[in-house]
């Protein structure tokens, strides 16, 4: 099997921040060639490749935060035909021994790549799928806001002036919020009431309660909208995936952002449980020989869905619902047998991401 280290001249590694990237370059042999710190800049990225270059033939660069602030810069990379590898987690024994610093940072980035213990290829975030990321994580913020609006507007209400807590205290949600849009408050001058505190008081909750309103219903037309332009995304990026049985366009696109738009650098359906969070670790040690554990790592709104999918399949899924009163005539229990179910759900939805299923 041939290794990085038998073909590789250079590798570089990237410790990666907001404004600044710093690089170390090292032979195959491990050997630091040299360090250099770099703008994160569009020129930045230009220049650091160039100096790795300087150094002999680049096979591959480590990048840190291929996610985050090495998102620009991996891109940038790929896109000039480099190899670039994601490395996320630091050697934490060296960071123990050696100490910490951005050089440091840089130089064991290049060494995982070397060793092989980083190979992960890192999303590509150039296509549609990058697009669901963005506009899913705009608007699981806007659902957080809208949240936390209506939660301070019931909170306001039940302190709120006797007369006027009554009157909206037993509206549901929608109605209490289209009742609060109509209030008008005896002034929007409140120091003018300072010496009547009563009044003062009940106009400052009604105004209160109008802009909250005013602010959840703006949020919902936001998420509406949002929700919409994600649906017709989602099904034009994966149509097989949403067909499949308690999926949809919420789920799959779950699954999308998962897997990234370069979903072929998950090598097996294996890799992709793994990444879900669903593969059973091995656990075995001396007598104790086949005993796995829990999977706790792994991307959780992924394992989240597949619990979900789950779920929706025990209940209106008739093979489904067949497996798990075979399983449990078998003496698994619930929990037992929805792990299956997760660890299965993985498959068939790795065998239908775009990339894979084409």
């Amino acid at each position: 099997m041939t290794t990085i280290a038998d073909t590789v001249t250079v590798i570089g590694g990237v410790d990666t921040h907001k404004n600044t990237h710093y690089a170390a370059a090292v032979d195959n042999q491990g050997r630091l060639l040299g360090h250099h710190e770099f703008p994160a800049t569009g020129p930045g990225y230009a220049a650091l490749r160039a100096w790795m270059r300087g150094y002999g033939d680049l096979s591959a660069i480590g990048v840190e935060s291929t996610g985050s602030f090495g998102a620009a810069l991996a891109r940038e990379l790929t896109r000039n035909g480099e190899t670039v590898v994601e490395v996320n987690r630091p050697n934490r024994l060296a960071r123990r021994m050696d100490g910490k610093s951005d050089r440091l940072d840089a130089e064991q980035v290049a060494r995982a790549v070397l060793g092989e213990t980083s190979t992960a290829v890192p999303k590509s975030k150039s296509g549609i799928v990058e697009v669901i990321r963005t506009l899913r994580v705009t608007r699981s913020s806007a659902v957080k806001a809208r949240t936390q609006a209506i939660n301070t507007l019931f909170g306001i209400v039940i302190g709120a002036p006797t007369q006027l807590r009554d009157e909206l205290v037993e509206l549901t949600k929608r109605t209490l919020v289209n009742r609060c849009l109509r209030l008008r408050p005896e002034t929007e001058d409140l120091p003018s009431l300072v010496s009547e505190p009563e009044r003062m008081h009940l106009a400052a909750t009604k105004l209160s309660l109008r802009d909250l309103a005013r602010r959840w219903k703006a949020l919902d037309e936001e998420i509406k909208q949002l929700s919409a332009q994600l649906a017709v995304l989602v099904t034009e990026a994966a149509p097989a995936l949403v067909q499949l049985h308690g999926v949809g366009t919420e789920l799959a696109g779950q699954f999308l952002v998962t897997a990234g738009d370069n979903a072929a650098r998950i090598h097996s359906e294996a890799a992709f449980a793994k990444l879900c969070g669903v593969a059973p670790q091995p656990a075995s040690s001396g007598r104790t020989t086949g005993r796995h554990r829990l999977c706790r790592s792994g991307d959780r709104a992924a394992n989240s869905a597949l619990y979900i999918i789950a779920i929706v399949r025990m209940r209106r899924h008739e093979p489904t619902r067949a497996y798990v009163e075979r399983r449990t005539a078998e003496g698994l229990t619930k929990r037992e047998i929805i792990r299956c179910l997760k660890r299965f759900i993985a498959r068939e939805i790795y065998a239908n991401l775009p990339q894979i299923a084409t």
